[in-house]
Parts: C-alpha cells; sequence; structure tokens
C-alpha cells in the first residue's frame, strides 16, 4: 500500500482530469418472442463498414453501438444513450425488432443459419465476412452471438510499460470484476446444443444455468477453444507481447489447414490456415491497443507507436440498465484500473497465467458460492477475502479521483460495490436468477425478452428532436456513400489483396526499446 500511496499523491488532479474513456456495446437484434432476428442490418443504421458509431460484430444481427472518446463518464454515456435512441427508432419503422438486453444469446437457429456480418464487395468488406466465415468454421456460429460491452481507456503520460503493468494487474484482479458485475448466470439451451457443459436444468423450460454463477460468458462456455488454450501470452512487455501474438499469426494449425483457404466450389472459408487468422481473433480479458491507419495491422502500429490505450473486454450486459452499463461501474473501473496501473505488478509467469485461466473459470461459475476460494501465488485464499482487500485499497483511489473532479461519486461506486459484496444477492447476476424465479417462471428467455422490451420502450420515450434525427440520418447517408467509394476505388483481385494483407512482412518488426507514448 505505501509505494501505491507514493504514486498516488504524485498524480496531479490535472493529470487526473486528463483520463479519457469510450464504449463499444454489442447486442443482438431479436423478434419480439424471443428468438434471433435473421433480417439484414438495417439501411436506415447505414453501412456496417463505415458508420463511426453504429456496426455490427460477429453476425449481421449482432449490433455494436460506438462512442467516441471522451473526457466525463456522463458525457460518455451521453452519447452511448443518443446512439440507443437512434437505433431503436430506425428498428421501430421497419418493424417489431428490439435489442437483446442479454449478454448470452436470445433463442438461436441453427449454427450454419446464423447469418455473418455482411460488408459490402470491397477487399476489406470481404475481408470481414471471410474472417467471420474463418470464426464460424473455428468455433462455431453460436459462440459468437454472446454480446458484451467493451471500455477503452487511457491515461496521459502513461507509457507503453506502464500500460502493460497495468495490464498484468487488471488480469490478476480480474476476478473482482466478474463478482461484481458479471450478469450472465443462466442461459438458453440452444446455445449449447450439441455441446458439453457442466450447466444445471432450471424449471421445465429450456434454461441452464449455474446457483452462483457469475459470468458464463468469461467462462468455459464463452469464446474458447483448443488452439486458444495453447497460446499462454506474457504481459511482461510490447516486444514479448508481440512475438506472442507473431508467432499465433504466422504458426500453421493442422486443423485449419484442412479446413482450408477456400472449398472446393471456390468459396473462401478464411483468412489464412495459421493458429490466429488476424490479431482480434485472439480473445483476452484486457488489450493493449493503438488506433491504426487505413490498412495497417493492429500489430504493426503497437510496435511502430506503443500503446495508445487499453481495452476492458469482460464486462457483461447488465440487463437492467437502459444500454447495458451505468455511470457508478464505469466510475467503478476508473478506480480499478487506477489500481492497477499504481499497485506494483511484478512479471507473470506461466504458473501464474494458468492460476488466473483458473481464477477466471472458477468465478464465472461460482463466483457467489459461500467459501469459495481462488488461488494467489499457489496458495489457497477465499475470494470474498481477497476482493475486500482490493476494495479497502480502492478507497483514497477514489478519493483522489472525486478531489480532482469536484465530486463524490467515485467514493460512492466503490462503497456501493462493497456493500453488494457483503450482500451477494444484490449483485446483477443474483438479481437475475431472482427476477427469473418471481416473474418469468425461471426462463431466460422470458426475463430477457422482458427486459428487452422495458429497455426498448424506455429509450423510445427519451426526449429526442427533429434535429437530432436529422443529424444521425445524415451520418448514415454518408457511411453509405463512403462505403460506395472505397468500393469503386478498388483495383486489386481479392485473393491478391488477402494474400498481402495476411502476410508476415505486415506485422512490423521487433523493437529493440518498447515506445513510449503519451496516451
Amino acid at each position: 500500500m505505501t509505494s501505491l500511496n507514493h504514486r498516488l499523491d504524485a498524480l496531479t488532479g490535472e493529470r487526473l482530469r486528463g483520463m479519457r474513456r469510450g464504449l463499444e456495446k454489442e447486442s443482438l437484434r431479436s423478434q419480439p418472442d424471443g428468438k434471433l432476428a435473421l433480417t439484414p442490418h438495417p439501411a436506415a443504421l447505414g453501412s456496417a463498414l463505415t458508420h463511426p458509431h453504429i456496426t455490427t460484430d460477429y453476425s449481421e444481427s449482432q449490433l455494436e453501438l460506438i462512442t467516441g472518446v471522451h473526457e466525463s463518464v456522463e458525457s460518455c454515456l451521453a452519447e452511448l444513450t443518443e446512439v440507443h435512441q437512434y437505433t431503436v427508432r430506425s428498428l421501430r419503422t421497419v418493424g417489431d425488432e428490439m435489442m437483446w438486453a442479454s449478454s448470452m444469446p436470445c433463442g438461436l437457429p441453427t449454427d450454419e443459419t446464423i447469418p455473418l456480418g455482411r460488408y459490402g464487395s470491397s477487399n476489406v468488406g470481404r475481408a470481414k465476412s471471410v474472417y467471420r466465415m474463418g470464426l464460424g468454421h473455428r468455433y462455431g456460429r453460436r459462440m459468437q452471438t454472446i454480446s458484451g460491452i467493451h471500455y477503452n481507456w487511457s491515461l496521459p503520460g502513461v507509457t507503453s510499460d506502464e500500460y502493460f503493468a497495468t495490464i498484468r494487474n487488471f488480469r490478476r484482479h480480474a476476478f473482482l470484476l466478474l463478482t461484481l458485475f458479471g450478469a450472465s448466470p443462466a442461459l438458453c439451451s440452444s446455445f449449447v446444443e450439441g455441446r458439453e457443459h457442466e450447466l444445471q436444468k432450471l424449471g421445465n423450460g429450456g434454461t441452464l444455468y449455474m446457483p452462483h454463477g457469475t459470468s458464463l460468458r468469461m467462462g468455459r462456455l464463452g469464446y474458447q477453444s483448443e488452439a486458444q488454450a495453447t497460446l499462454a501470452v506474457s504481459y511482461n512487455g510490447l516486444e514479448g507481447y508481440a512475438a506472442s501474438l507473431h508467432d499465433a499469426l504466422t504458426r500453421p494449425w493442422p486443423a485449419y489447414e484442412a479446413v482450408g483457404i477456400r472449398n472446393p466450389g471456390g468459396d473462401y472459408n478464411q483468412l489464412a490456415t495459421t493458429l490466429l487468422q488476424i490479431e482480434n481473433e485472439f480473445y483476452g480479458t484486457i488489450r493493449p491497443k493503438r488506433v491504426i491507419y487505413p490498412g495497417e495491422r493492429p500489430l504493426h502500429a503497437l510496435r511502430e507507436r506503443g500503446v495508445e490505450y487499453i481495452e476492458v473486454r469482460l464486462m457483461d450486459l447488465n440487463p437492467f440498465e437502459p444500454i447495458g452499463i451505468g455511470a457508478p461501474t464505469l466510475r467503478f473501473l476508473d478506480v480499478f484500473l487506477m489500481h492497477c496501473l499504481l499497485s506494483e505488478s511484478p512479471p507473470d509467469t506461466p504458473a501464474e497465467i494458468r492460476e488466473l485461466a483458473h481464477n477466471q473459470h472458477l468465478t464465472a461459475a461460482r463466483g457467489r458460492e459461500p467459501g469459495l476460494n481462488l488461488m494467489r501465488e499457489g496458495q489457497s485464499v477465499p475470494l470474498m477475502q481477497w476482493a475486500e482487500e482490493i476494495l479497502i485499497e480502492l478507497m483514497p483511489i477514489a478519493e483522489s479521483l472525486d478531489q480532482a473532479n469536484g465530486s463524490i461519486e467515485h467514493a460512492s461506486a466503490v462503497a456501493l460495490a462493497m456493500a453488494h459484496l457483503k450482500s451477494p444477492e444484490l449483485l446483477p447476476s443474483a438479481r437475475v436468477l431472482q427476477a427469473m424465479h418471481a416473474h418469468h417462471g425461471d426462463s431466460f428467455v422470458g426475463f430477457a425478452r422482458a427486459q428487452s422490451l422495458l429497455t426498448h420502450q424506455h429509450l423510445l420515450s427519451l426526449d429526442w428532436s427533429a434535429k437530432q434525427q436529422a443529424r444521425f440520418e445524415a451520418m448514415a447517408a454518408k457511411s453509405v456513400e463512403d462505403q460506395r467509394a472505397i468500393e469503386a476505388a478498388d483495383s486489386m483481385p481479392f485473393e491478391i489483396y488477402r494474400q498481402e494483407y495476411t502476410s508476415p512482412a505486415r506485422l512490423g518488426r521487433p523493437q529493440a526499446q518498447p515506445t513510449a507514448v503519451t496516451a
């Protein structure tokens, strides 16, 4: 604690006020009966390839709503709310679809009928679709319909090495976020059809759950594979991390070689037969990031210009929040990330990496189980004890942030988290199961459908001006024009484009020293 306090005392209010954040929120489009919407991306939302705020993720049915970079939590949430408002109004004009309020998917059709994202005829658009086809072959399309919220975060003057130290501590303490904010303890049985699982049946419908589960999305049923399980990526610095990714992006993987780049009919199966097709296929709870130039590989950008910000990827959609996340949660994340930055962060080891994977899976499946123990440096420690130790250390950081911002809201967010930890029935994962039982006959789909409709109606009820409508319509129209311009400018055959984009030469070269950057 002493070194943490010294580092905290050295931070100026101006630097703390320089903190920046942004959100990316995924949501499936669902039909009123709780089944997946199979319609194309609504035309009113513009081009999924080029729209700055509204796109799709894996599936054509999976919306992704994106904010810009914000100085305050309030302005960040206000923008995300506004993007939601336009989106639900656009959905209303073309039918009765709504945005699914849960991280775990609605009722799914057979795997091969889940539609892949479509991005037009340009090389970059085709590559995005082929990549998603590859994900379907590698992991199954159902696994790709899980939704979450990503939090992008930076602080001025943080070097690449300091960001990696932050990432190491985040991974060590990620169990706390899964416990406090996990909201996916149950799912529709259509998600696991034909797969082995440890879930228990709930009620007489098609609901499966874990009684003390927190975030099934982040557990063994989430984005996992035998191939990725072989990756023990170290976060001890930019070069080691880059080397691990470079290896995975260039190492042939026999099972994917068997699938091949193209099928006998000439259609593309995947972008590459390597362990990872592209950088984004490597799934972690947190990523080092850098804004890339058009056509640039993310790994090249990191190697050349260092880490610019970090992306937190383990947050579930909170079905009780209209846009999936609320201000106290974002403020808690700000305090938590500052704690990760300021605390001592020893290098990770292969043994610790295995330990962290164990803790993540255990917390996801059983995080609210009384007396549950996790592993810390080879020793068994009660989850609740460890969580409380961290929360106590967060309070002085919260107070410093409040002092810098003239508020009490960061301290309030930490106090709220402590209250929920001491009364686990107040945690979102427990509230989901309570609501399912009390009002929906233990049906996950019944609960999530009702919450989705409530959210939809709430967003439609908010004030909305003709000026806002016109601004978003203009943005959508411009995105369509931008996509057409990209398509018109293409001259290279797609196969040449694919080979050049996936070439190891595009990944950048190792640097003698990681580059220090200002976030």
